[in-house]
């Protein structure tokens, strides 16, 4: 199993920046890739980025492509995710996930964490 434990979500004006955290923990040497997903209000949850935890491959979604950068941290196993030129429409619950077998880094993963609040406002 897999544990993930986000960090740094909270209130930011539009075009400021936020750095978000997701610490691993457990079976970490199995993780394939590790990525980012949110869910605002009455909206689905929604791919927004992901790396592979050996290669460092990262993806993004259109929507943040150019404002958002994911990262990792081996050593610590730890994956970041800078948010810069925050738009209201950032806004969203933002979750790390983990996905150990490999498949589509955009929509397969096995664990979740929690979640942590981001706030855009205008």
């Amino acid at each position: 199993q897999v544990q993930l434990v986000e960090s740094g979500g909270g209130l930011v004006q539009a075009g400021g920046s936020l750095r978000l955290s997701c610490a691993a923990s457990g079976r970490t040497f199995s993780t394939y890739a590790l990525g980012w997903f949110r869910q605002a209000p009455g909206k689905e949850r929604e791919f927004v980025a992901a790396i592979t935890w050996r290669g460092g491959n990262t993806y993004y979604a259109d929507s943040v492509k150019g404002r958002f950068t994911i990262s990792r941290d081996n050593a610590r196993n730890t994956v970041y995710l800078q948010m810069n030129s925050l738009k209201p429409e950032d806004s969203a619950v933002y979750y790390c996930a983990a996905q150990m077998m490999g498949g589509s880094v955009y929509s397969e993963y096995d664990y979740w964490g929690q979640g942590t609040q981001v706030t855009v406002s205008s």
